[in-house]
């Protein structure tokens, strides 16, 4: 009879296997992004995922496969990911891999894999991990675009945080290129407290990820399995007993089945190790110095350990190979078969045994660093040194690790190494000189790691250590940057203070130096986002000096760009303008990516408070596409989204706003992006009747909270929305006495889209709330009068505003037509037909009304839509039908639904229009349901038919 240790035949999982495929297949629609394979060690998830990997392979996928190690846990960043990029330089050239990345991206990936050359000096620790991602989102889409491509990244359960990260990330923006991931885990490791499970929480949330929960076998998938094993079908006492000893797990099938009937094991400890105890006794010691260096270990580095010749430990392990406990992997490694083994095995170590291979390891690392794969060694000395209980080189090394980590943008890994090293601070004596830095030094590196990771309550705990342990009269620069970190500590969590910080980190520095610069620069700009302007310019303009003077010419656009900000919130936006392109031109020069994006984005936004927002959508779409050039989407790209997103929301192309905004909120935004980006879309709400998605996004913001935001910017915005969303609920009251708050002390923001929109939204509060207090309505009417009188600042959206908040509405109404803003236009028109209404002008009133109608309905403004009509009825007059008649039909439909229409006449699906426009098939049939009853048909034919007679389609 013959026996194998693995089956040879594929058993069960028939259902699991085409969940897999099925999902494969929706892939390569762009329908589904990941799979989670969950379930206990030992159970076959490897075997499932190799079996569909092989299968996917032979119907033409490319199989990417990337594994995490248990070293991870300890702060081995990214193994998965540069297991996959070290495959496809393997079937590649490092050289073709980096042809699919824009120009020079590719050397951000030599920090994670030497192929790829030298890794590129810019270290901007805030967003070199994002880049990061990003570059590998891009390059599985870039390969995607050859052929599906499959994942394969197995024991997630022992990803370090940061490759959790990003398979989080790909997971939400993996969507549209025919890519599917695939992640196993051990359901049976997953405590309370295991940071997998929030990840798997968020995984659950995202459209498209799948969960497969690996059941055991059956008595008859046992059965099957048993006779694979064994070589024929086996007794039914024995299948019988193998079950019940087993539970169905198919690894503790095949370690029962290589032990007789009569000595089934008692325990599972027992039943795993048992086929090593049989092997010879120097087998089993050589396994026990294999078993301490990981899951895998390379020949070279278990012969100099194990202090065998080649051949002695050839013949050493021959038998373990022989019994499949072993497993000859890559030529020159060797692998336990199962992480269950490995473990088993090591648990057998004595305590003094455990140290010296510990030891060993670390020392022969350390001698000869081409003993590990490359970006390993630091962390495997680390891990042994650790392991070994020798705190002195345990410290020495954990700092080492650290340093690498940074080095790869493994910042929470860096956090973890450096929490290890305070902890052994007081352990070795001399600990100071040993690793060349003092205490405090510790504790500022974990700060900076921890505030670009986003952990913001760690990087607290750590700055407040580091200044308990510094005197501001002997290091006062070292103590102003700690400042100036819990200022950004604060700011970013919404805690108020930021402010006092960075004021008592100014007075430290009095005389001019790179450290007085660094402090002006960001004491400057909070001021001038809490509207004190005239201090935050002083301040920045004798920063910029000093910079200029050093000749510093990235930290000089930098402060230009600010001084932009204080004229932009000061209204001056010609200014604003002007000083964003003198940056641009120093970003330019300097090939810097980071203050090109920057500059184009702020500029952005100029233009759109300058009325010219088509020309804001034009430059974001640039500013896009170099956001996505040079690896800066997911931060900057977003940004710059965000900016083109409230032009087309000036532009009354509410559905590509909220299109990206959708899309960027998948991105994973920093906190005030996020809220920026909630802000367009709950104007949207409000203006749609949205009261459910309005009210979630105020109260998500701050909005509805008692206490203001510290920013002038989010104050303003915050508080026109309250008014919009009160008037929405039908409380003219609680609007009129939100305007009363508001003009209590307000901030004098003349940006057009701030200050001079809170005036006009006022007005419009006072125009509902007046008939039911005068009183109170003219005495906010008193204040605003005297805001607007302060307020100097000019352009064509200012006069439109100025002219809404002094009632010409029919003014205000030609302003915005010209400006192209529908929904502002619209309003206005139906204020001004209120007025003519009331005095008398029915006619003039209907005239006014049948303009405006059209415009409310293309937007779908539901709320104005019924106000319209209500005064059409209540006048008398008849609205015009839609577009059918028009002689100007096309001012009904948006662009983005002309576009739409246009391919419904060349007999596009409402899946090709969504895969020729970017947009999801459910969004193109909400267009053309939409279309249809603007053109007055009920059928596509019907609609393609009215688009060519009416001259739509240009």
């Amino acid at each position: 009879m013959t026996r194998r240790a693995v089956s040879p035949v594929f058993v069960g999982r028939g259902a699991e296997l085409g969940t897999l495929n099925e999902a494969f297949e929706q892939a390569r629609k762009q329908a589904t992004s990941a799979v989670l394979v969950g379930g206990e060690a030992g159970v076959g998830k490897t075997r499932l995922t190799v079996r569909f990997a092989e299968q996917a392979a032979q119907d033409g996928a490319h199989v990417l496969v990337g594994g995490c190690v248990e070293l991870s846990t300890e702060g081995l960043a990214y193994a998965p990911f540069t297991a996959v990029l070290r495959q496809l330089v393997r079937e590649s050239s490092a050289g073709e891999v980096a042809a699919l990345l824009p120009e020079g991206a590719a050397r951000e990936l030599a920090r994670l894999l030497p192929e790829f050359g030298e890794p590129s000096g810019d270290e901007e620790s805030d967003s070199a991990r994002a880049r990061l991602f990003e570059l590998i989102l891009t390059l599985l889409e870039r390969l995607a675009e050859r052929r599906p491509l499959v994942l394969l990244i197995e024991d997630i359960h022992w990803a370090d945080r940061s490759s959790r990260d990003l398979i989080a990330f790909l997971s939400r923006n993996l969507r549209t290129s025919p890519v599917l991931m695939v992640m196993t885990y051990r359901s049976d490791e997953l405590h309370r407290t295991h940071p997998l499970r929030p990840v798997l929480a968020e995984l659950a949330r995202v459209e498209g990820v799948i969960r497969v929960d690996l059941p055991r076998f059956t008595q008859d998938e046992v059965a099957a399995q048993m006779a694979g094993i064994l070589g024929v079908a086996p007794e039914f006492a024995r299948v019988d007993n193998v079950y019940d000893r087993s539970g169905g797990v198919p690894l503790f099938v095949e370690a029962l089945l290589e032990h007789d009937d009569c000595s089934f094991p008692e325990s599972l400890h027992d039943l795993i190790i048992g086929s090593v105890e049989r092997l010879p006794e120097e087998t089993q010691r050589v396994l026990r110095t294999a078993a301490a260096g990981g899951m895998r270990v390379g020949h070279t580095l278990l012969a100099l350990v194990s202090d065998l010749s080649d051949i002695d430990l050839e013949n050493a392990l021959r038998p373990a190979i022989a019994a499949n406990v072993l497993q000859v992997a890559d030529g020159e490694t060797y692998a336990f078969r199962h992480a269950l083994i490995r473990e088993a095995v090591h648990d057998e170590l004595l305590p003094g045994e455990h140290a010296r291979m510990h030891a060993r390891y670390a020392e022969e690392i350390d001698r000869d660093r081409r003993l590990v794969p490359h970006g390993r060694a630091a962390i495997e000395i680390a891990h042994h040194w650790y392991s070994a209980r020798d705190d002195l080189w345990a410290l020495i090394s954990a700092w080492e690790a650290a340093k690498k980590a940074a080095k790869s943008f493994a910042y929470t890994e860096q956090i973890q190494l450096l929490e290890r090293v305070l902890t052994l601070w007081n352990k070795v004596p001399d600990a100071a000189e040993r690793i060349g830095a003092d205490h405090v030094t510790v504790l500022e590196r974990a700060s900076e790691a921890a505030y670009v990771s986003g952990e913001m309550d760690r990087s607290m705990k750590f700055v407040k250590g580091a200044l308990s342990e510094l005197d501001e009269q002997e290091t006062p620069e070292r103590v102003a940057e700690l400042l100036v970190r819990m200022a950004n500590i604060k700011q970013q969590r919404g805690k108020p203070g930021a402010l006092d910080e960075l004021r008592h980190a100014e007075r430290l520095v009095p005389r001019p130096s790179d450290m007085r610069t660094f402090v002006l620069a960001r004491l400057g700009a909070e001021l001038m986002l809490m509207n004190e302007v005239a201090e935050g310019t002083a301040l920045t303009e004798e920063a910029l000096q000093v910079a200029r003077q050093r000749g510093h010419e990235v930290q000089e656009a930098d402060l230009l760009m600010n001084l932009a900000l204080g004229h932009s919130i000061s209204g001056d936006l010609e200014t604003t303008f002007a000083t964003n392109e003198r940056a641009l031109a120093i970003g330019t020069r300097l090939k810097s990516a980071r203050v090109i994006l920057r500059a184009l984005g702020n500029n952005v936004d100029a233009l759109d408070n300058l009325g010219r927002s088509e020309d804001a959508v034009a430059l974001a779409i640039e500013g896009e596409k170099l956001a996505r050039q040079y690896g800066r989407y997911r931060q900057q790209g977003v940004f710059i989204a965000n900016n083109r997103a409230e032009a087309l929301e000036s532009l009354g192309r509410w559905d590509e706003a909220i299109e990206i905004v959708d899309h960027a909120m998948k991105m994973g935004p920093s906190l005030r992006n996020r809220w920026h980006l909630l802000r367009i879309r709950a104007d949207i709400a409000i203006g749609r009747g949205e009261e459910d998605v309005a009210q979630n996004i105020l109260a998500e913001v701050g909005a509805l909270a008692p206490l203001p935001a510290q920013w002038t910017q989010e104050w303003i915005y915050n508080t026109r929305l309250r008014l919009a969303w009160h008037l929405l609920q039908g409380e003219p009251l609680k609007a009129l006495e939100m305007a009363e708050m508001a003009l209590t002390n307000p901030p004098l923001a003349q940006k057009a889209m701030l200050g001079w929109r809170l005036l006009a939204s006022i007005r419009l509060v006072c125009d509902v709330a007046a008939p039911i207090d005068q009183t109170r309505t003219a005495a906010v009417r008193a204040g605003g009068d005297a805001l607007a009188d302060r307020m100097k600042s000019s352009g064509p959206v200012v006069d439109a505003f100025r002219l809404i908040y002094a009632g010409d509405f029919d003014a205000a109404a030609e302003v915005w037509k010209q400006l192209k803003r529908p929904y502002a236009q619209s309003k206005a028109l139906l204020h001004a037909a209120g007025d003519a209404a009331a005095g008398g002008d029915r006619d003039g009133a209907c005239e006014r009304l049948r303009v405006a109608h059209p415009l409310a309905v293309s937007l779908r403004a539901a709320p104005l839509v019924t106000q319209i009509e209500s005064l059409a009825r209540r006048v008398g007059g008849l609205l015009s039908e839609p577009v059918r008649q028009a002689a100007d039909e096309q001012i009904l439909l948006t662009p983005r639904e002309l576009e739409v229409l246009r391919l419904v006449a060349a007999g596009r699906s409402n899946r090709e229009i969504a895969a020729e426009l970017f947009i999801s098939a459910k969004t193109a049939s909400v267009h053309v349901s939409n279309i249809l009853p603007k053109l007055g048909v009920s059928s596509r034919g019907e609609a393609a038919a009215a688009a060519h007679r009416l001259s739509l389609l240009g």
